[in-house]
């Protein structure tokens, strides 16, 4: 581990896996299979652009200028979007997190997030990741109500996929029926839409050529029934017996697979068209609640004092 610019750097490596995370925002700095990139990273000098790897707690996208009313009162954040005068992200993207457990193949990291002018609440919060020789990449993100008030609560991560290869020749598969459309200043702007016939329609892995899409997906395709076929043959878009949601990049000659369980109804598809190395990877961002729930307070959960919420997702390479 080397003291840099976002810390401690945690290697992790099980099988042709291997990881780092870092000490700034328990981020996701790296991720090889067979020492070919699954994400896009960047040096442990510099700090996370575009939000790489990074977890997004106790909100993930944006709050609209800011402003939400929570438990009978108006709270400010911090404006941290200045251009389209938006609080994004969360709290705790830049902050040090601290190992509590370290092994070859697993870290876990704990920060406590004690209350804020805009957000007086206080938060303990664990993100576990693991890596497994056949299965990839678990992480397992948890927040615990440790103050004496109901706190609103949601999270996310912001990793981008890459087979190697510019995306716009890669393939995306998504099972999802319905997107989040939004303004010029990236809050949403009404319902959920169905995706059929549309650009943003990603059910049968269509080639994203120009396509820009920076939007929430929702309605993931459910679970099996009990009698239904769990098998491998499933798509790999569907739910699995797991519970758990699939997003396919495909290039040239592999894929990578980003999954997520049942805490995470949201999906926000992103073709890194603003970000340093634009559209060379994909933002796959597992959420709990789409953007600007602060403010509207869709799919935002409630914690109440002692009261402990739990998500999981993994990435792993396939093909």
């Amino acid at each position: 581990m080397s003291e840099l610019i976002t810390g401690e750097q945690y290697a992790l490596s099980a099988g042709p896996y291997q990881a780092v995370v870092t000490e700034a925002g328990a981020a996701l700095r790296e991720l090889t299979h067979e020492g070919r990139p699954l994400i896009l990273s960047h040096g442990a000098g510099e700090p996370a652009p575009a939000a790489y790897g990074q977890l997004l707690i106790p909100w993930p996208n944006r709050v609209d200028r800011g402003r939400y009313s929570y438990g009978g009162a108006t709270h400010q954040l911090d404006v941290s979007e200045p251009e389209r005068d938006c609080a994004i992200h969360g709290l705790v993207r830049w902050a040090p997190w601290r190992a509590a457990v370290q092994e070859p193949g697993r870290v876990r990291l704990t920060y406590r997030l004690l209350g804020t002018a805009g957000y007086p609440f206080r938060l303990d919060l664990e993100a576990e990741y693991t890596l497994d020789a056949s299965d990839g990449l678990h992480v397992r993100i948890t927040a615990r109500n440790a103050g004496t008030a109901t706190a609103p609560y949601g999270h996310g991560a912001h990793p981008y996929l890459t087979t190697g290869e510019p995306i716009d020749a890669c393939a995306v598969t998504l099972g999802a029926d319905r997107y989040l459309p939004v303004d010029d200043r990236m809050i949403p702007s009404g319902p959920p839409l169905d995706v059929t016939g549309t650009k943003y329609d990603l059910r049968n892995a269509p080639v994203l050529s120009d396509r820009k899409i920076d939007n929430a997906y929702t309605v993931l395709r459910p679970p099996p029934t009990t009698n239904q076929s769990t098998s491998s043959a499933r798509p790999a878009d569907d739910r699995d017996g797991d519970g758990r949601a699939w997003v396919n990049l495909s290039g040239t000659t592999r894929t990578v697979r980003l999954w997520a369980d049942e805490a995470h109804p949201w999906m926000e598809i992103y073709t890194a068209d603003d970000a340093p190395d634009p559209r060379e990877g994909l933002g796959v961002e597992p959420m709990t609640c789409p953007p600007n729930a602060l403010a509207s307070g869709e799919g935002l959960r409630h914690l109440e004092p002692g009261e402990e919420f739990t998500g999981t997702w993994g990435i792993q390479a396939a093909g």
